[in-house]
Formats: C-alpha cells, structure tokens, sequence
C-alpha cells in the first residue's frame, strides 16, 4: 500500500547515515523513502530478502544512494551482521530506526495466548530492539550526533484488548526508550520513540473494521491515517532540529491518544 504523497523537507537530514530495520514494505518503507527525499544515506534492513531488494531497487530507480542488509532481530548473530555492513556501507552511522516488529495477529485473549506467540513478539518487539541498539551504539557514539527512533504504538498508551502481548512489547519499548535516552546521553546520542496509531499499510490488513472506525471515529482529525504521517515525526527526531529531545514519546495518532 503506497504511502501518501507528502513530500520530505529537502535536506533535513542532509548526508546522514541511517539505518532502518523491518524497511522491505510498510512504514519502514516509507521511512526509508523520506529519509532518501531529504538527503541522507540509507541501508534498509529486513527479514524478507527478496522483498527487500525490490524494495532497495526502487529507491534505486529514483536515484537514491541505498543497500540492503537481510537481517533477523530475532537472532543476535544476524543483528551483529547487520550492523557491521551497514556500518561499512555507509562509512558510520549517525541513526537507527528500530523498526522491525511482529504481532501476536490480534483477537485473542488473554487466556488464549501461546508461549511461543508471546516469547516471539517479545523475542523480535523488545529483544532485538535493545540487541541492535547496542550493536549500533559504537558507530553512534563516533558520529557525535547520533539519534535513535524506537517505533512503539499507541496502543501501549490507550491499553488496546485482545492484543496483549502486541501491547505489552511496545509498552517495553517505551519504558526502554526512557531507560536508554539516560544510559546514552553521555556518547552524545539521543533516543525516541514514536507511537503512531493505526495506519493504513499491509501489516494492518488484518485489522478488524471495527477497529479500523474506532480509531477513525474517535480521532481529532477523522480520516485514515497514512504512512507518510508518521515519516515527518521520525524525520524530526533524526534531524538536528531535535538536537536536545530525548527520552521523549511522540503521539502520532491524529489525537486518538492526547499525551
């Protein structure tokens, strides 16, 4: 599903190096797309491969100076690798997207959770956050301006039912995000998280309507919410103009969520 058709600020990250996990489709995509737009350089990570290079070869197409980095959050080893090529691709690294997510598909209980769901959405959602980050914290720390953007959701800030343990990851990226901004405040980087709310890309296909008009319903601003929506927030936190914002959880949700 294509992003809408807002457009980067040109040169807002002008010559950064960045790095954005779970990139083959979706918000990565889109992120990836409006970081190239305004002027940095970007490796785009995921589990998909294939998917990936198609992905790596449209951003190619329209002259962008881009890679692509197969890369499983769930297991340290490929994160270790992932790191290290994008760090060689793109001389350093001046920011992380800690993009790459799963669900655990919505519309169970509590009750009816499986272990093995639960453990692979903590294992990806809050594991393979904290293992990237310090697998990128030495490249971050070199630059003097890193910058790191946790996606989380805003469905840890309302308590969203029948998607606990969706819910209960992002919750941890949140308080790891709070965590993180002190422990690296000293090498000069800050930490984000951006919480949208339910955007319109193929991971929430899967979204019951009834969901989907809750969200439209109960939102400030009443229409759909789209993947460049969220793009300009990660954009910002990225850029120098956030220079001194950090530990700080950014709503992007039209006003479903007020903080």
């Amino acid at each position: 599903m294509a992003a809408n058709s807002q457009t980067s600020p040109t040169g807002l990250v002008a010559g950064r190096r960045i790095l954005v996990t779970g990139a083959a489709r979706g918000l990565g995509f889109a992120f990836a797309r409006s970081l190239c737009q305004a002027g940095a350089r970007v490796v785009l990570a995921d589990l998909r491969e294939e998917l990936l290079q198609q992905s790596v070869a449209t951003l190619r197409e329209q002259g962008f100076e881009v890679s692509g980095v197969a890369v499983d959050v769930a297991d340290p080893a490929s994160i270790e690798r992932c790191a290290g090529q994008a760090v060689a691709f793109l001389g350093g690294l001046d920011g992380l997207v800690n993009n790459a997510a799963v669900t655990d598909s919505g519309g169970r209980g509590m009750d009816d959770i499986e272990i093995a769901k639960w453990d692979q959405v903590m294992n990806v959602n809050v594991r393979g956050t904290w293992l990237m980050t310090r697998a990128c914290r030495p490249a971050l720390r070199a630059s003097g301006r890193g910058a790191i953007v946790n996606l989380a959701s805003d469905t840890a800030l309302w308590g969203a039912p029948n998607l606990l343990a969706y819910v209960a990851s992002k919750g941890a990226v949140i308080a790891m995000t709070h965590s993180l901004a002190r422990e690296l405040g000293a090498d000069n980087i800050t930490v984000n998280a951006i919480a949208p709310g339910l955007v319109l890309v193929e991971a929430t296909e899967y979204v019951p309507e009834a969901r989907h008009r809750h969200y439209l319903d109960q939102r400030a601003i009443q229409r759909e919410q789209l993947p460049g929506d969220v793009s300009g927030a990660v954009l910002y936190v990225l850029s120098d103009l956030a220079r001194f914002v950090t530990g700080q959880v950014l709503a992007v949700n039209g006003g479903f969520v007020m903080r």
